[in-house]
């Protein structure tokens, strides 16, 4: 089973940009779709962005469509989040998780090996 360690976050002001990382370790990410989610302080933990591992389809939550792309370097065992355009609204912990299932999935259900999360501050 793959760990997945998630790098990239910070303190950033309105309208910035940041690039997370989520790198797998021990196996690969098996051939199945991969997905970013975040939790706000009191919030519960949504789903932002998933990708398939063809990398050929992605799929995003509608707040972060055209802000956020989400990519893979498969040879690298690695996951991105570009975050463009960042707003408050926007600060939470991130993580990334690795799906089980062959489709893209927006439920955490789905996805049964989690990153500990690294943190995105959006703040002026």
């Amino acid at each position: 089973q793959a760990q997945l360690v998630e790098s990239g976050g910070g303190l950033v002001q309105p309208g910035d940009s940041l690039r997370l990382s989520c790198e797998a370790s021990g196996r690969t990410f098996s051939g199945y779709p991969t997905g970013w989610f975040r939790q706000a302080p009191g919030k519960e933990r949504e789903f932002v962005a998933a990708i398939t591992w063809s990398a050929t389809n992605a799929l995003y939550q509608d707040s972060v469509k055209g802000r956020f792309t989400i990519s893979r370097d498969n040879a690298k065992n690695i996951v991105f989040l570009q975050m463009n355009s960042l707003k408050p609204e926007d600060t939470a912990v991130y993580f990334c998780a690795q799906s089980y299932r062959n489709r893209l999935s927006v439920n955490m259900i789905d996805y049964n090996v989690w990153g500990q999360g690294t943190q995105v501050t959006v703040s002026s």
